[in-house]
């Protein structure tokens, strides 16, 4: 048996994961999941932090792990061994966590994608948003804050709006401008903030189209944890009739990062020690 660690750096979190293989490189086993929220701190420290909790939990040293991987912003990690992109690895995580989708929409703080992927994982098409767009987590927090409202909570009033508001689609500033004279002409939280998870969903399912989404579609990224964003997401799927897709998630959907990079660590370790492995297995 042995040991690899996927690390993903984001603008607001880092997300650890401890992988365990058989010797040969088969029968992956997710042995621990770590998220840590940034809030000013040195990331670097908040990324050793999170490290030394996976090895800790399961009394392991850091020359017990075979292979640490990145993704994200995974130069901050100086004690990585190699580093994945964000779209190979959230395709990694994904299919591991439901094996059955051929999709994945990736939902993070600044940016989103939406990627059509293979069994194996590998990435047969993609689209994303661009860093100004009004469908990120951080626009997202950033009207919850204006609004006064936990961002846990957000997702749950929004699911009580009735008369949705939608925002403008592109640009993030003037969505917030639209927040501000809803919130002059009295429009209640719950339907502003359902009527900006239509938006945000909005964008993401055009993406969808131009990529030819079909069949399972799961969501990683800090978004997936977002009830009222997960249920637009769906309302407009269903909705749209050249799109035949089921929006998913799952408990780990936001780990994904994290675990696609320890996966693939496996296999490039075994590569490494001149072993012969397919592609990675799914759970």
């Amino acid at each position: 048996m042995f040991h690899t660690v996927g690390i993903d750096v984001g603008c607001d979190s880092v997300k650890t994961a401890l992988v365990a293989f058989d010797d040969d490189g088969s029968n992956p086993r997710l042995l621990f999941k770590d998220l840590d929220k940034i809030r000013k701190r040195n990331v670097k420290e908040v990324v050793r932090q999170g490290f030394e909790r996976a090895l800790v939990r399961h009394g392991l040293t850091e020359s017990d792990i075979a292979y640490i991987a990145t993704t994200g912003e995974g130069e901050l990690v100086d004690f990585r061994r190699g580093h994945f992109f964000s779209m190979t690895a959230h395709a990694r995580g994904a299919i591991f966590l439901d094996p059955g989708v051929r999709a994945v929409v990736d939902a993070g703080a600044l940016h989103a994608k939406a990627m059509v992927v293979d069994e194996r994982s590998k990435v047969m098409a993609y689209r994303m948003t661009s860093q100004c767009a009004s469908g990120s987590g951080q626009f997202l927090e950033n009207i919850a804050r204006y609004l006064g409202v936990a961002i846990d909570d957000v997702g749950p009033l929004s699911l009580q709006g009735s008369s949705p508001e939608q925002v403008s689609g592109i640009c993030a500033v003037l969505a917030e401008t639209d927040v501000i004279n809803m919130v002059s002409r009295g429009i209640s939280t719950a339907n502003i903030l359902r009527g900006i998870h239509l938006s945000m969903a909005k964008r993401l399912i055009g993406l969808m189209r131009m990529i030819k989404t079909s069949g399972d579609v799961l969501i990683t990224g800090g978004l997936a944890r977002n009830t009222g964003f997960v249920a637009a997401m769906q309302e407009l799927a269903n909705q749209d009739k050249r799109l035949k897709a089921t929006i998913k998630t799952h408990p780990d959907s936001v780990h994904a990062g994290a675990i696609g990079a320890a996966l693939w660590a496996g296999y490039r370790h075994l590569r490494l020690e001149g072993q012969s492995i397919a592609q990675p297995e799914a759970a």
